[in-house]
């Protein structure tokens, strides 16, 4: 049997023009900033809070995921369209993607099969220019670092040897992770060790996802701290009358992008962090505004649950006053082999004893959910190598618990395909929700946060601290800085901060190497492991089977 691609069925769709879209939404014309006929700009006036606090927030996580990913966007999306099957307004809103992925291995995030969002090119390169804002707002303050160094008449005494602040470039370039800038000469500039992260990895990309509008987004700007004098005192980016200017390039930046799903629906994408350096949510003025436009909002959080979930429910909603009413977490059946020990050319092979064994990892997931005191509905992203014997084993095992597990067969026939996902989705929403509780209080130590988060979600036994570590914690209290959430930075591959640690492993310890600071986007962060903020690029890049022809037409993107 053979299957069209994913480029192949978002480009035989008809698009409808979006103020068609705008109208499911009661979007006026006129309220629409247009980019083409296909995609625009919401303006954040039509944020209505009252709103935002009735209609329904659905959040989709995963299990621990295999390196392809689970299908997280896949699935919500397709339970987005499940939803208006089922008679419910619903409307998807997402991460935007990377360029680095796109082009890398992992591929885009404008979902799959037959449950996509559409103009799918478009979505997955430049979009609407929101990347390339805030990699120039960045941008923008590392020169006024530099440029205040060299400086004689203006200059602040900044210790170049303590600057924490990276340029960032949205590709995959291992070749500047460490960089030494300003040399040949003194007119161009000051010499000093420097490096590139992923536009995704930015401060300011966390920053734009955590403002409330833009005087909101201007003062966290203004906030970013930069690194330390010579007399060890702090600099901040206010100090360098950054903020106005960094917000002047981010005005249209803020304003969420709304396009549609190939059931033409209404779909908001906007903002895009990485959840495993990150917090790995789209921004809170996309949900609110959702929230403010639909009854129903379905979003994903990047990878496992034990990284983008819990961010989302311990940061963003407890920061933005969001009320989760249901969780949905996406299971495959290879990565229940996965997790039962099998290697990645067996992903395919059925194998109920591997699936049984693997189980253990998805059900930590579901225990970790109802610590937030939210129900979980398990998706089953169906695969055609799935046997019928280990779907009702997953089936059967969650019900067990009290979960209702249903087959999602989004990609392969999009709303048609969800509908029974929708049902599960709506009688959680219905009938058992309750009132979301963080894990943890914001003003509590940081130690504290963090030991939460570490042996109630990830199950660990003991958390240790580097040396350098402990010193950053001191800096941390010197600062001021206690009552920041935190925002772990950890391998995606385990519960653990040892990627080769499967399934639900027990009674280990992790390590905080470090701790960074995210002053302006309000968290710490604390760096479990080697994480990697510069990806590098695989031996056969996805670029290479990638072909745009005389008409303009893309072929090989996914």
């Amino acid at each position: 049997m053979t299957h069209l691609s994913d480029i192949a069925i978002a480009q035989a769709k008809t698009l409808q023009h979006i103020k068609n879209i705008a109208i499911k939404l009661k979007v006026a014309e006129d309220d629409l900033e247009m980019y083409g006929k296909y995609k625009a700009k919401l303006p954040l006036s039509l944020i209505d809070d009252a709103k935002v606090a009735k209609n329904n927030l659905v959040l989709v996580t995963a299990l621990t995921p295999t390196p392809a990913g689970e299908g997280k966007t896949t699935v919500s999306i397709g339970l987005t369209e499940g939803l208006n099957k089922i008679g419910k307004q619903a409307t998807v809103v997402l991460r935007e993607p990377s360029l680095g992925p796109v082009f890398g291995i992992k591929g885009g995030a404008a979902g799959g099969g037959y449950s996509q969002v559409v103009p799918m090119e478009d979505i997955n390169l430049h979009f609407t220019g929101d990347f390339n804002a805030v990699e120039k707002a960045n941008n923008l303050l590392s020169a006024l670092i530099d440029n205040n160094i060299q400086s004689k008449t203006n200059n602040l005494n900044i210790d170049p040897r303590t600057i924490l602040w990276k340029r960032v470039i949205d590709m995959n370039d291992r070749s500047l992770r460490d960089i030494t800038i300003g040399l040949g000469g003194t007119l161009n500039g000051v010499p000093r060790q420097d490096g590139f992260n992923i536009t995704p990895a930015s401060e300011v990309m966390a920053i734009l996802c955590m403002a409330s509008d833009l005087d909101n987004l201007k003062k966290r700007l203004g906030d970013i701290f930069i690194g330390f004098r010579y007399d060890n005192t702090p600099v901040f980016a206010r100090d360098l009358k950054a903020e106005n200017a960094m917000a002047i390039l981010l005005k249209d930046a803020i304003k969420p992008n709304l396009v549609q799903t190939l059931e033409e629906n209404p779909a908001i994408i906007h903002g895009g962090p990485f959840a495993n350096i990150a917090q790995g949510t789209n921004t809170i003025i996309a949900t609110k505004m959702g929230l403010s436009l639909s009854n129903y909002v379905v979003t994903e959080a990047g990878f496992g649950a034990d990284l983008g979930a819990e961010k989302f429910l311990n940061i963003k909603s407890q920061f933005a006053n969001l009320n989760p009413k249901c969780v949905v977490l996406v299971a495959t059946i290879r990565a229940l082999r996965h997790h039962g020990g099998a290697k990645p050319q067996e992903y395919n092979t059925p194998n109920l004893k591997k699936v049984v064994e693997g189980f253990k990892n998805l059900e930590k997931h579901i225990e970790n959910i109802r610590k937030f005191n939210i129900e979980p509905v398990v998706a089953i992203n169906s695969f055609i190598s799935d046997s019928d014997q280990e779907v009702d084993f997953i089936i059967e095992k969650c019900a067990s618990l009290g979960v209702e597990a249903v087959l999602s067969e989004g990609w392969a026939k999009g709303g048609e395909g969800t509908k029974n996902l929708a049902k599960a989705v709506v009688n959680v929403v219905e009938n058992k929700a309750t009132q979301y509780k963080p894990l943890y209080e914001w003003k509590s130590p940081i130690k504290e946060k963090i030991e939460i988060i570490a042996k109630e979600i990830y199950g660990a036994a003991n958390v240790e601290y580097s040396k350098l570590a402990q010193l950053n914690l001191r800096r941390i209290d010197r600062l001021g800085f206690n009552d920041f959430a935190i925002c772990m930075a950890k391998t995606q591959k385990s519960f653990s901060d040892n990627q080769s640690l499967i399934g639900r492993p027990e009674g280990f310890t992790v390590t905080v190497r470090e701790i960074e600071i995210a002053a302006g986007a309000q968290f710490v962060i604390p760096v479990l492991g080697k994480m990697m903020r510069m990806p590098g690029l695989p031996a056969i890049p996805a670029s290479e089977n990638m072909t745009i022809d005389n008409n303009g037409v893309i072929s090989g993107l996914s």
